[in-house]
């Protein structure tokens, strides 16, 4: 089965429309290995972000298993699995995320009172004592959603709690899974830390910045290429379509 190149057009669907079709297909067998994610990214002519967020959806499909080391191995799905067809990719969230809220935090930073940033520190601090995944991140939301909440404007409210409650989706959490731990938390708090700092001195544009700044590393993160340190469960694996 011939591998087409893919059109900018919800590139992820696409993707994992292709790989799934392999699969059934029986070009891949259970228990038989993908090639590497960057093998991958370059046959389909797509970029390495796009190839995760596919590469994640069939993960959560049930056709493949991402195991650190292992790399990229073909699985039987269950009889019932995640619809994910509608759903905005993780990374498409957080760059819109990056641009609505650093407008927000540069427009509520002149009215910040003292309350303000007492409640904030305080979300901080819960974050900081959670020691589970879960636990972050409703603190990371709640700290978010507060300082959304100051602005107090409901229809803006309501499209960014919609957007921060995409973090429940199974996409967004197997990305949680594979590329969130005790290091990137750390990053995660003092990026907060650098917000209220900024929001604390009720200066806009240092406020957006910091937003901005938090967001595009919460993006790269899980964008990043991971190869240098041979970390992700991504690489490995057998040829695509030289038969």
């Amino acid at each position: 089965m011939p591998i087409q190149v893919i059109e900018p057009r919800r590139l992820y669907l696409q993707i994992a429309d292709q790989i799934r079709s392999l699969i059934t297909a029986g070009e891949f067998s259970p228990g038989s290995r993908l090639p590497a994610e960057r093998e991958l990214a370059k046959r389909f002519g797509v970029s390495r972000p796009s190839m995760r967020e596919a590469l994640i959806a069939l993960e959560v499909e049930g056709y493949v298993d991402v195991r650190p080391g292992s790399g990229i191995l073909v699985t039987t799905p269950k009889s019932e699995t995640p619809d994910i067809s509608g759903d905005e990719g993780p990374l498409e969230i957080l760059r819109v995320r990056s641009l609505i809220e650093g407008a927000i935090a540069a427009e509520v930073a002149p009215d910040m009172e003292q309350k303000d940033v007492d409640a904030l520190e305080k979300i901080l601090l819960a974050m900081q004592d959670e020691t589970t995944a879960q636990g972050r991140l409703a603190a990371d939301r709640q700290f978010h959603h507060f300082i959304a909440a100051k602005l107090d404007n409901k229809v803006l409210l309501r499209l960014l709690t919609g957007l921060l409650e995409q973090a429940n989706r199974p996409w967004a959490q197997q990305f949680a899974i594979h590329f969130d731990n005790a290091n990137t938390w750390t990053a995660v708090f003092s990026e907060h830390r650098k917000i209220v700092e900024a929001l604390a001195a009720r200066n806009p544009e240092r406020a957006r910045k910091a937003m901005r700044h938090h967001l595009k590393k919460a993006h790269d993160r899980w964008a990043m290429d991971q190869d240098r340190d041979g970390a992700t469960g991504f690489e490995g694996g057998s040829n695509l379509g030289d038969e």
